[in-house]
């Protein structure tokens, strides 16, 4: 697809707070610094992509509960280890969620930054009671995605005008719908694809915009190849972050499934150890994806975001500025100087 060579080389947006920005807290200045300081050191390592790092967001979820009315943080832990959150009304947004903060972003760099956000259907499936419906609360998970989705197809709309020419949008749920299993979460297939599309869909789309979809942080045992094709077919996104660091068959499938005219960035380091990848066992494992998919349609990252909980990075700084220039020379292997 055109324009992948810009966003060739990635990565999920979260990186590891700077330890006196963990301990300054929400000082405006400080986190202002940080964000200068992480802004340099993706340029340094030669990303193709700039993010603030997601600094000012508690977690990956920040972005939307955060910033709209309608939902309440529990006081409990969920089985992932987050926060937990209910909707207790239909979510309004009462402006923009990060557009304002990527318009500055943008001034700090010489190439578009990028976006994440989580999708609707993440927040949907986490975040619905149904000890609520019948007290103000939404009525089904399904509807309280669709309200999401309005949310976030405003942002993306709102993102694009200010310069952002890359949204990545992450559901860790995605792929326990496609494995040969139940998946965990409120909301049904049928009803997270329908949510998923409201978000992404674009009637036009700038040059150089890409909408892409992270659909979980590693891939299933099994993939069931039907609904794999179902969930690339609804889900208009331009580019699916794959994870890709394990050597798995499920990887080639997930990546098998994918039809030909969507980008993959395949998460081909894995962010969640400090130690180094063989370049050549990667390298092998992305010649045999270049048999399933075009080479000049892809991109590579880490497998996850570094720091998608502030407070619990999965790394120090140090290793994640390795594992970072790891992804870079890889690309260098595959595509030259050709971004």
């Amino acid at each position: 697809m055109a324009d992948t060579f810009n966003y060739r080389i990635d990565h999920h947006g979260s990186l590891v707070r700077p330890g006196g920005l963990r301990e300054r807290g929400d000082d405006p200045a400080a986190l202002d610094d940080a964000v200068k300081e992480a802004v340099a050191l993706q340029r340094r390592v030669r990303s193709t992509v700039v993010t603030d790092g997601d600094f000012p967001r508690e977690d990956f979820r920040g972005a939307v509960l955060g910033a709209v009315s309608g939902f309440r943080r529990t006081g409990d832990t969920g089985p992932d280890g987050l926060s937990r959150w209910v909707a207790e009304s239909l979510p309004k947004a009462d402006g923009p969620l990060l557009a304002d903060r990527a318009a500055r972003l943008a001034e700090l760099t010489v190439i578009a930054p990028k976006v994440s956000l989580p999708s609707p259907a993440y927040l949907a499936a986490t975040t619905f009671d149904p000890a609520l419906a019948g007290s103000g609360g939404p009525a089904s998970a399904r509807e309280l995605g669709e309200a999401l989705a309005e949310i976030i197809h405003t942002e993306i709309g709102l993102l694009v005008s200010r310069g952002v020419r890359l949204i990545q949008l992450n559901n860790p749920l995605l792929l326990g719908h496609i494995a040969a299993g139940p998946a965990d979460g409120a909301l049904a297939f049928e009803d997270t694809l329908a949510v998923e599309a409201l978000a992404v869909r674009l009637d036009e789309r700038p040059e150089g915009v890409r909408i892409g979809v992270c659909p979980g942080w590693r891939a299933p045992g099994a993939v069931d190849r039907a609904r794999a094709e179902r969930l690339y077919g609804d889900i208009p996104a331009d580019r699916w972050i794959l994870p890709y660091d394990q050597g798995t068959a499920a990887e080639l499938d997930l990546l098998r499934a994918l039809p030909e005219d969507r980008d993959a960035c395949l998460g081909v380091v894995d962010a969640t150890t400090p130690e180094l990848e063989a370049i050549d066992t990667v390298l092998a494992r992305i010649d045999a994806g270049a048999e399933i998919k075009d080479i000049e349609d892809m991109a590579l990252s880490p497998s996850r975001g570094f720091a998608d909980v502030a407070a619990r990075p999965l790394l120090g700084a140090e290793e994640q500025r390795r594992k970072l220039v790891l992804v870079e020379t890889l690309a260098r292997y595959c595509w030259g100087n050709e971004f």
